[in-house]
């Protein structure tokens, strides 16, 4: 097994207990039992667990369901639902090959989505949102669709709203506004630059950070963590991705999400534990748990 696919260590545990608000413990190794003991022997004793597309959003509402660290969020993510209207016949999506099923099939999905954003454990619609990275235009129109229904459905059932925003910034905060965003909108693996956070702090959205703050390359998103208001300010794994330096290209898990606690109390020159403190009350008051 070459090294840099070996688990990272386990860091330093936290004094103050944290939350990580966006995982995906269904595309990590070992079982969920083990993800969440190591996670709390380190002082990260909840977890958001969230789905990407219907199976994934069944398997984290029963997750949920299972285990009281485990709070769900259930959605189609933004590339899925282009997927499921033309199909994905030369596999752009890096999900496998599969055929079209029209719009009928994203309502039929949509539908799935909303009976699952009922159930008490699911606490949150996403993550759901824009990506101009790996949808081309021609998937565009069934993606601001899919969006404006997954808003619609968490304001229907209360539920907090979690946003993936790659390459899409201004979309993204446009349809926000025409559909007028959930009291509770989380930015996940937030993305933009400090006068990003600006708009999103007036407008009362979360900004999760997520590993890639520490990236060398990242100093856009310290400089947004720097001015983001502290009420605003919540962490994430994105596991089993992003994981923080010095152990990026290895597989990433909850456990290490006081790697990137830590980092990021350096860039807003707080004690850790205030730090702490801060990301545990946002993130219980994000999700409503």
């Amino acid at each position: 097994m070459p090294s840099n696919a070996e688990a990272p260590p386990l860091p330093d545990p936290l004094r103050v207990p944290v939350a990580d608000s966006h995982t995906h413990l269904d595309m990590q190794s070992g079982t969920v039992e083990e993800g969440l003991a190591k996670a709390a022997s380190v002082g990260v004793t909840t977890v958001v667990q969230v789905g990407c597309d219907l199976k994934g959003s069944r398997w984290a509402a029963e997750t949920a369901a299972a285990y009281d660290a485990v709070h769900a969020t259930v959605a189609l993510h933004p590339n899925e639902a282009p997927r499921i209207v033309h199909g994905d016949p030369d596999g752009w999506s890096r999900q496998g090959a599969r055929e079209g099923g029209g719009a009928g099939a994203l309502d039929e999905a949509l539908a799935e989505i909303d009976r699952l954003a009922a159930l008490a454990q699911v606490k949150g619609v996403g993550e759901t949102g824009l990506d101009h990275f790996r949808t081309g235009p021609e998937g565009i129109a069934a993606q601001e669709l899919s969006f404006r229904a997954h808003i619609e459905i968490a304001k229907r059932h209360g539920k907090a709203l979690v946003i993936h925003d790659r390459d899409a910034h201004a979309d993204v905060l446009r349809i926000l506004k025409e559909e007028c965003a959930p009291e509770r909108t989380v930015f996940h693996c937030y993305s933009g630059d400090a006068e990003m956070a600006a708009v999103c702090a007036r407008a009362g959205y979360y900004m999760s950070f997520a590993g890639n703050m520490t990236f060398k390359n990242a100093q856009p998103l310290r400089d947004a963590l720097a001015v983001a208001p502290l009420e605003l300010v919540l962490v994430e794994t994105d596991a089993p991705f992003l994981t923080p330096v010095p152990y990026r290209g290895r597989p990433n898990a909850p456990y290490l999400i006081p790697v990137t606690v830590r980092a990021m109390a350096a860039v807003r020159g707080l004690d850790e534990d205030v730090l702490a403190t801060a990301l545990s009350a946002n993130t219980a008051r994000a999700f409503d748990y």
